[in-house]
């Protein structure tokens, strides 16, 4: 599903009932457990959060126009999203995350490179997602993202 939203509390607006609930909850979780440095803002049509370019003035190699983005979460058709970079870039990081989840959660974890679906709205590892946002601050993601994203992407030309 795609919302058209200027603001999270615009996009928020547009979400069925039964997942305001669970988009907020997110929402605050991360914005009490992310290390500072990070900025909320729309970015791909969902609440993201942020390296904004004021910290890191090259800004996303896709699109060096936008900030460089670490989370990212969604209300999909068929799931709620939560999108870490992080996670796509730290193979120690998803190791732990994939070790961790099953104490948290009943259900099988089903991810993607970055992208963890939550098909069940009452099973959501609420303190497992506060876990690991307490892990990485900006320059640490600013650090990881050059390292690993941009020397393949320099490869790749």
């Amino acid at each position: 599903m795609t919302y058209k939203a200027h603001s999270i509390e615009e996009y928020i607006e547009q979400l069925p009932e039964e997942r305001k609930e669970v988009i907020v909850k997110l929402r605050t979780i991360l914005q009490e457990n992310l290390p500072e440095g990070f900025t909320e803002q729309i970015n791909y049509g969902m609440p993201s959060f942020v390296v904004s370019h004021h910290t890191y003035p090259n800004g996303y190699h896709c699109d060096p126009k936008l900030p460089l983005p670490f989370i990212n979460y969604a209300s999909q058709k068929n799931f709620v999203a939560l999108y870490h970079m992080g996670i796509y870039a730290n193979k120690e990081l998803m190791d732990w995350f994939v070790a961790e989840y099953p104490k948290h959660c009943k259900y099988k974890l089903d991810m993607g490179k970055s992208c963890i679906r939550f098909k069940k709205m009452n099973d959501i590892p609420y303190e497992l997602i506060a876990e690991l946002a307490q892990k990485m601050t900006p320059y640490d993601w600013i650090e990881l993202y050059e390292e690993n994203i941009m020397k393949t992407t320099k490869k790749a030309r």
